[in-house]
């Protein structure tokens, strides 16, 4: 081949090397280098790291990824962030909280979950677990993917009142000073089952889960435990909410349950 020709035709196939191997180079996700799997899997939040100090979460805290955005709860109240993902980095934009009243412990959670579930974070895959960390490593995420929990057999720990003001649903915390005693199961032999904040209770349920309602036929029958008055509270809220029928919300893990004047409760699937 003359030497022009051969000339010619090597300079286009150096071109083409040099623009397929450049983009591992730069700190980034290569070219080909598929972005995490995040979107469409709930998230339980599991702990965070804020300066190298881990907190385990509490119970209902939790992300999900969807259309760029991650929207979650942090154990109290509800987040909302735009989520942009390239490769194994996530990088997070915090735009906003609601601000419902909680226990000291779960506030102090929040702030450190809002701290450390922000700005670019790396992403580690790990069987079901999802770590997303800092570029130092001092803050982080750590999350397990889980699946959706039924509405039978679920011990479901309640966690928030439903107001049914008239205007949309509105959530409030529980009573303070009410403790976290308050949850209940659904069983597949018929009946509701737990505690009402201090005494235990049984009844007879009926759910048709085409109507999505569960109804308490009769007065649940209870123990007769003195309690705080805060208890007391939230156990006469729970008694005479249980007691006929009511509509049901699954939401993952997630149950919210509202009566025909929309007065209810949220309570949060305990972890298995």
């Amino acid at each position: 081949m003359p030497k022009s020709r051969a000339l010619a035709v090597l300079v286009p196939l150096l071109l083409l090397t040099a623009c397929g191997t450049g983009g591992g180079g730069g700190g980034g996700a290569g070219a080909g280098e598929p972005d995490l799997p995040v979107a469409g899997t709930h998230w339980t939040v599991d702990a965070v790291t804020v300066d190298g100090r881990r907190s385990a979460a509490p119970d209902g805290a939790r992300v999900d990824f969807e259309d760029g955005r991650a929207r979650g709860n942090s154990g109290c109240n509800t987040f909302d962030a735009g989520v942009v993902v390239r490769g194994d980095t996530l990088t997070v934009s915090q735009d906003g909280v609601t601000e419902i009243g909680c226990p000291a412990d779960r506030q102090r959670f929040e702030k450190e979950l809002l701290k450390a579930f922000s700005g670019p974070l790396k992403g580690t895959l790990k069987g079901a677990g999802l770590r997303l960390a800092s570029a130092d490593g001092r803050n982080g995420v750590e999350l397990t993917a889980e699946e959706e929990a039924p509405l039978r057999g679920t011990t479901w720990k309640v966690d928030g009142l439903v107001s049914g003001s008239g205007d949309g649903d509105t959530a409030s915390s529980l009573p303070a000073g009410s403790g976290t005693k308050a949850r209940f199961v659904v069983g597949a032999d018929g009946r509701i089952t737990g505690n009402l904040g201090c005494n235990d209770f049984s009844a007879t349920a009926r759910v048709d889960e085409k109507a999505r309602t569960l109804t308490v036929e009769g007065p649940a029958a209870t123990t007769r435990m003195m309690c705080t008055s805060p208890q007391m509270k939230l156990e006469t809220k729970l008694y005479e909410l249980l007691d006929g029928p009511l509509g049901y919300r699954l939401n993952h893990r997630t149950l919210t349950l509202t009566d025909a004047s929309g007065k209810g409760l949220t309570a949060t699937a305990a972890a298995r």
